[in-house]
């Protein structure tokens, strides 16, 4: 019997190995970062380049952040120009072929989205506007499931040992995603066609997914400070037309929107925008959790 359990235990060893992470994954933000640990679990390291209370338009490529992008085997950033201001320079000063633009192990998520707000002209007196579109592809719930469903595959052709253990978790995650998503469309049923003020176009997608109706931006044009001038213009603005809330995210200085909210006598919300950016967004479920919660708190 002793021979018997001991040659079973062997036979199981061999046949479920203990999960080692094989991949090292980079993300540039931490979105990406959270939804490649959903897909991956222990099968890879994952790491992201940025905070939720960093700017993802500008961050400087410091030595710790090169270290990691040398040691990548997959970069998962959002593409669509959202990090062209620094993703360049950190692919070239970290010397690893791998996850260089058009190579296996660079992958732009934004080409699995549906994208917002594409220019048909361009001119840098608008402001900074993004020849792609707008990049904040993350707050519609639903391009998160198309993201999943194209990082699952890039997964598995990086790491075709383990393809089938990505392809299982993506399953998992699609149901749990898409039960949570009626859960979300249900419960911010009733701020359709809300009025608000955003700081800046990152919440588009939120908008358009909620039926949000943006009446202002804080942004004279996007990517430019509020200024003195233009909050007062919006001041005005708003006694003929009414918002509900100014919205910001964590990472955007609130003071702007606390001017404005205070004369106008709305709230004044901040919005996580990504996981890390409330102590409820502990993860995807929980960035849409909280986002949700805090518009229907601040609503009338």
């Amino acid at each position: 019997m002793k021979h018997l359990i001991a040659l079973t235990l062997t036979v199981l060893g061999l046949a479920v190995p203990a999960a080692q992470a094989t991949l090292n994954v980079l993300t540039c933000e931490p979105e990406w970062a959270a939804l490649t640990q959903e897909l991956a679990g222990d099968l890879a390291q994952v790491s992201s380049a940025t905070t939720a209370l960093q700017d993802p338009h500008h961050i400087e490529a410091r030595p710790a952040l090169l270290a990691k992008a040398r040691n990548a085997d997959l970069l998962v950033c959002t593409g669509a120009e959202l990090e062209i201001g620094w993703l360049p320079l950190l692919q070239r000063e970290a010397g690893n072929g791998r996850i260089q633009p058009g190579q296996p192990g660079y992958l732009e998520v934004a080409r699995f989205a549906r994208i917002l707000e594409r220019p048909t002209s361009l001119d840098r007196a608008m402001g900074d506007v993004h020849a792609a579109g707008n990049p904040h592809v993350q707050m519609d719930p639903h391009n998160i499931a198309r993201v999943a469903d194209g990082l699952a595959r890039r997964l598995a052709d990086q790491d075709p040992a383990n393809a089938a253990g990505y392809v299982q978790r993506n399953v998992d995650f699609q149901n749990r995603w898409t039960a949570a998503m009626a859960r979300w469309e249900q419960h911010g049923a009733r701020l359709k066609g809300m009025p608000v003020v955003v700081h800046h176009r990152n919440w588009s997608y939120l908008a358009d997914w909620l039926g949000l109706t943006v009446i202002g931006e804080l942004e004279p044009k996007p990517g430019m400070e509020p200024t003195a001038s233009h909050l007062a213009e919006l001041l005005g603005m708003l006694k003929a037309t009414p918002a509900r809330m100014v919205l910001h995210a964590a990472y955007e200085p609130p003071k702007a929107s606390e001017w404005l909210a205070g004369r106008a006598s709305i709230p004044a919300v901040e919005l996580p925008y990504t996981v890390g950016g409330s102590p409820g967004a502990k993860d995807l479920f929980g960035l849409f959790d909280d986002t949700l919660n805090r518009l229907l708190q601040a609503a009338p």
